[in-house]
């Protein structure tokens, strides 16, 4: 029984601490930045349902740091019973336009105002709902045939989205010509909720749409071949839509690439802050001078792959405030040492105290010394 225990409760905590990490991926799913925004949403059409159980999930521009945007067909995944698909978006802030991909939970949270179509109109999701362990197809917005496919689940609503103000085509939000939305107290609410970081499908389906030099926009023109797929993964004549049109007209960059994407600088902090503490904890205690040496050569190092990323306004002070953190270490180290041995040379010479008058009373040492003197 104490063994069954042990089990069940390992058991336990692993779920805990799988569920935590899952809750946190909205929050760490932000790592790519760019300085040019992406294409428009190509226009196409949404390929029919494959069956029952499956949920939509549509195209978006996804960045290679080699040629720059790329196509990612929209394509239908069998979905975790109970999760909706919250799509990623482009959000620009800070000069750059920063990917927030995207996740499952329970409820729809905020993706940036786009409109992707075929449900995903901006706000919330109205292609399907889940009723119970089933999901429910909503025939106003999505591909879904009872005839050829055995999906039985239906029910028609019509939807009316507003677009008399924002370019249908639009994949970012924010900045200059991007879409002004911000999240609603439902999303923010949603935002909160356990999430569930894409699925292994998803993660391939990427992959392989790099793999494809027809879906960068560098190629297609914002127009790519395959705009969707039947199913996620799945490439072939058969389940690939091409696109009807570029949402809008492609224009080239005016950088490349590599030029365009845009470094974290928070790990040139962490590095920079020992080097500048390090003098002070090492002045009294000359054994330091060695791990004060090494900071900035760590420094260096951290930085090396950032240099020729990073801003010059930014950057210009990485390789300098690695020489003064040096000079800054070098200094207070080199004026201790002198004084440390000066005391202690002064102190062990048997000459000072021999001369000294008042140590002759107690020592007999001293005796021929006043000999000497006479």
């Amino acid at each position: 029984m104490n063994f069954r225990r042990t089990v069940f409760c390992g058991l336990l905590m692993a779920v805990i601490l799988v569920s935590f990490s899952s809750a946190s991926w909205a929050q760490i799913a932000v790592g790519i930045s760019v300085r040019i925004g992406p294409p428009a949403l190509p226009v196409y059409a949404q390929p029919i349902c494959p069956g029952p159980g499956y949920i939509w999930t549509p195209g978006y521009w996804a960045w290679s740091d080699d040629d720059g945007y790329y196509w990612v067909p929209g394509t239908w995944v069998v979905a975790p019973v109970g999760l909706l698909w919250t799509p990623g978006y482009w959000g620009w802030g800070g000069g750059v336009y920063a990917w927030h991909a995207g996740y499952w939970g329970p409820h729809i949270g905020f993706y940036g105002g786009i409109n992707y179509g075929f449900g995903y109109g901006g706000v919330g999701f109205v292609g399907g709902e889940w009723r119970g362990g089933a999901f429910y197809y909503n025939r106003s917005v999505t591909n879904v045939s009872v005839t050829n496919v055995s999906v039985t689940n239906v029910y028609n609503k019509t939807v009316v989205v507003n677009n008399t103000t924002v370019n249908n085509n639009v994949s970012f939000n924010g900045g200059n010509g991007g879409v002004k939305a911000e999240p609603t107290p439902q999303e923010q609410a949603a935002m909160k909720e356990q999430h569930t970081a894409p699925l292994a499908a998803q993660t391939q389906h990427q992959t392989m749409a790099s793999q494809n030099k027809q879906n960068f926009a560098s190629v297609n023109q914002g127009k790519p071949a395959i705009a969707a797929t039947g199913k996620a993964g799945d490439f072939s004549s058969h389940s690939a839509v091409p696109a009807r049109a570029a949402g809008a007209a492609y224009k080239a960059p005016a950088m490349s690439p590599k030029e365009a994407r845009v470094a974290s600088n928070a790990g040139n902090r962490p590095t920079n802050t020992p080097a500048t503490t390090a003098p002070k904890t090492a002045a009294p205690n000359p054994n330091a001078a060695k791990p004060a040496s090494n900071a900035p050569n760590a420094a260096n190092k951290s930085n090396q792959g950032f240099r020729s990323f990073t801003p010059p306004a930014k950057s210009g002070g990485n390789t300098a405030g690695g020489n003064q953190s040096q000079s800054n270490t070098s200094h207070p180290q080199s004026a201790p040492k002198p004084q440390a041995q000066s005391h202690a040379q002064s102190a062990p010479k048997p000459e000072q105290h021999k001369s000294s008058p008042p140590p002759a009373k107690k020592s007999s040492s001293p005796p021929p010394q006043p000999h000497k003197g006479k």
